[in-house]
């Protein structure tokens, strides 16, 4: 099999990169979140009120669910071999298509969707991620994340 370098990576297209480790979203977790960004929307901080709604109880923050791609894409290794340095570059697609409910564990699958060589040698990465909900047919969201490469 060939090696997932810098050199190589167009053979990698299409290819899954890797499942992350599951991920426990408990209700401390959506409450520091809230914390860091200001949004305290009662459906995800108060629970009392939330069991009331249709959901049954709180919700993560959708960007709480982005926010964790990060730290699962670190995890499964996905810088190839031969670079020097990996930025985060942005999203080109994003959709939250279900609720992670409070309790809910969540993983990411990457799978390699794009590589743009640039002149200068550095290499945009698009990688598709779909973050799933454990025992739930539809995932929590789909994100083409993009990340430039400097060798």
């Amino acid at each position: 099999m060939t090696a997932y370098t810098i050199e190589t990576l167009e053979q990698f297209i299409g290819q899954t990169l890797g499942t992350s480790a599951w991920v426990q979203i408990d209700q401390e977790r959506i409450n520091a979140f809230a914390a860091c960004t200001g949004d305290h929307q009662w459906i995800h901080v108060d629970v009392e009120r939330a069991k009331t709604s249709p959901l049954g109880g709180t919700i993560a923050h959708g960007y709480l669910t982005l926010s964790l791609l990060p730290m699962m894409m670190y995890e499964l290794n996905m810088v190839p071999a031969g670079v020097a340095h990996a930025l985060n570059y942005g999203a080109d697609k994003l959709r939250f298509i279900n609720f992670v409910r409070e309790g809910a564990r969540v993983r990411n699958h990457a799978v390699l969707s794009g590589v743009e060589r640039k002149p200068d040698g550095r290499v945009l990465l698009k990688v598709e991620n779909t973050m799933e909900i454990e025992g739930e047919a539809k995932p929590a969201m789909i994100a083409e994340t993009l990340t430039m490469l400097f060798p």
